[in-house]
């Protein structure tokens, strides 16, 4: 598509809009190497991204709040603790909250929470399960993506830029409201210590074991955000992309989506990555903010005939 092609957002139909758009993907993996850190997909990234601003120009413009997500969610790593402090960070407090709103008997023991539930009764059934979502989530944004790129562009633009709202409103949130998930209190109790290690939790190191694979310790080990329980945007991304490509999904398909969306709350509850509070919070982000960009990617209205 060229810049003269009306779908296109006014944005991006101005001749500096390539330039500009790619600059960051650019600059940011030059930066990345210059400290040493031969990274292939920065080198990709590099190549790729500059290619398609000018040769798909309708594509890019689509995409680019998916690629600046990743980009932000690369440079949080060097800011994750400012304003950060053990006495900020909402631990045993939250757990507390959770047990109050959520509480069941452990065991026919004392009030606890799902969590401890889940934890004392490993199902290896249920790890591989709940890993499917988990595992997925990030092809599913870019396949909804794609689909509602052949079906619905501004469809696609409204969620595109919900999804770099929701994270953008997650990243500010980690700092505002730093929360412990729950692996963390089952791994440190209510002692805070920032320079602690991201994990995957005991249910998906199992899954590693079980695949003979590394897959999912790496990919939650360089979490950037470990006190970042609240919201839980795992919920978040299945949640809006269910609402946003609905209209195009036949009947069978709107039962995947949602079971989709539904196995990732339980998932990210069963596996020990959040409290059922993220899980509401993350359903209320995802609303409220798909709320907010469908007014502002309302069609316009028609002008009237005299």
């Amino acid at each position: 598509m060229t810049a003269d092609d009306p779908a296109l957002p006014a944005f991006a139909r101005h001749r500096l809009f390539p330039w500009i758009a790619a600059a960051p993907f650019v600059l940011w993996p030059l930066y990345i190497l210059s400290r040493g850190e031969v990274r292939w997909e920065m080198i990709a990234v590099m190549v790729l991204v500059p290619l398609m601003a000018f040769t798909r120009r309708r594509l890019f413009a689509g995409l680019l709040p998916v690629g600046l997500v990743a980009f932000l969610y690369d440079a949080m790593r060097f800011v994750k603790n400012v304003g950060l402090s053990p006495e900020r960070v909402h631990d045993c407090d939250l757990r507390a909250a959770e047990v109050a709103l959520f509480g069941v008997s452990v065991d026919g023991g004392p009030m606890g929470t799902l969590h401890d539930v889940f934890q004392a009764h490993p199902n290896v059934a249920l790890d591989a399960l709940c890993a499917v979502p988990y595992g997925t989530y990030i092809y599913t944004i870019l396949a909804a993506a794609i689909f509602l790129y052949r079906r619905d562009f501004r469809r696609l633009q409204r969620f595109t830029w919900t999804f770099f709202l929701l994270n953008v409103a997650g990243f500010i949130t980690y700092h505002v409201y730093p929360a412990a998930p729950p692996w963390y209190f089952h791994a440190h109790g209510c002692a805070v210590d920032l320079a602690a290690r991201a994990s995957a939790g005991p249910n998906l190191a199992r899954v590693d074991a079980l695949l003979g694979v590394d897959y999912f310790r790496g990919f939650y080990g360089r979490s950037n955000d470990i006190f970042g329980a609240v919201p839980s945007l795992h919920v978040a991304y299945p949640t809006l992309l269910a609402l946003e490509t609905w209209p195009y999904l036949n009947r069978p398909m709107r039962v995947v989506a949602v079971a989709y969306a539904a196995l990732m709350c339980f998932a990210a509850v069963y596996l020990d990555h959040h409290w059922v509070i993220d899980v509401v919070v993350g359903l209320a982000y995802a609303a409220a903010l798909l709320a907010l960009v469908r007014r502002a990617f309302r069609p316009p209205a028609p002008v009237p005939v005299p």
